[in-house]
């Protein structure tokens, strides 16, 4: 399987979309599928925004054509009415063919979300060409009762897209960026899955996102993009 791992720089419009296409159309030929981050359509920090700017399904038809030729998986504000959801969206073989709405909405310290998405409810896995696979947006995967959750459900396949503000600044590193590394490890390991891990990069209203995006084996990370660069590459696993 050829992983793109595009770690883009989302920004509070619209054009994201035109973006990600463009991307699309430049890797499809070298990929099978290609993952953005958490709200790669959207950008983070919509707020009221997303009265404008959250999409319906049916606007989003160019990545379901473009879905012939590769598996996409990008994240969005997605609207159904006035009711507006962090959503994870799998397209392929021309069509939307799975989606997961992000569960635990963080709402402390610099996020929000909750008092503007309404959540999921649920976990699932779908099948698609022999795979089982489930699909998590960033807070998602911090909570214990998911991992047992994810255990039981038992995908080959787990595909994590985040949005995660740079914090914890030390001479080595960052403490954001261990505490993930700890967990997508963990989960992997746990659950003998695969694990597409793709975090944003770029600035917006003073958060700083700091990438790293990466593909998990074993608890094992056995490819790695930079931090704070916006970087697309394909890894063969």
């Amino acid at each position: 399987m050829k992983i793109t791992l595009a770690q883009t720089s989302p920004k509070l419009r619209r054009s994201n979309l035109d973006d990600v296409v463009s991307i699309i159309n430049e890797y499809k030929s070298q990929s099978d599928i290609i993952v953005f981050p958490e709200l790669a359509l959207s950008g983070y920090m919509l707020q009221d925004k997303l009265l404008e700017d959250a999409w319906s399904e049916d606007e989003l038809d160019i990545l379901a054509k473009l879905s012939q030729d590769v598996v996409i998986v990008v994240g969005a504000a997605m609207r159904d009415g006035r009711v507006f959801r962090n959503t994870a969206l799998y397209f392929a073989d021309g069509k939307l063919l799975s989606k997961h709405i992000k569960v635990h909405l963080p709402n402390y310290g610099m996020f929000e979300e909750a008092r503007y998405f309404e959540g999921g409810d649920k976990f699932e896995v779908f099948n698609h060409n022999d795979k089982k696979i489930s699909m998590l947006v960033c807070e998602d995967l911090w909570h214990e009762d998911v991992h047992k959750e994810l255990i039981k459900l038992d995908p080959e396949l787990m595909i994590v897209l985040v949005a995660s503000p740079a914090r914890g600044f030390y001479d080595d590193g960052l403490a954001i960026e261990d505490k993930w590394y700890n967990i997508i490890k963990t989960v992997s390991k746990e659950t003998s899955a695969k694990l597409i891990f793709v975090n944003r990069v770029g600035f917006e209203d003073g958060l700083g996102f700091w990438g790293g995006s990466c593909i998990v084996e074993d608890g094992t990370i056995i490819h790695k993009l930079q931090k704070f660069e916006k970087e697309i590459k394909t890894f063969e696993v």
